[in-house]
């Protein structure tokens, strides 16, 4: 339909156009996902020593 038709003026329909006139730009979901650990590494608690038991029981 034309404009004059509905009777919608031209600085309306600009308005319009430069509001709703193109579609947002896309976001991929790598962008909507944010990583971090949930606790600070603590290398002393990672440090496994298979011969700790030796020293405990048998001392």
């Amino acid at each position: 339909m034309k404009p004059e038709e509905t009777g919608i003026s031209d600085a309306a329909e600009t308005g319009r156009r430069r509001w709703f006139g193109r579609l947002p730009e896309r976001i991929r979901p790598e962008q909507l996902v944010e990583t971090q650990p949930a606790t600070v590494p603590d290398p002393t608690r990672d440090a496994y020593n298979s011969d700790e038991w030796l020293t405990r029981i048998c001392l």
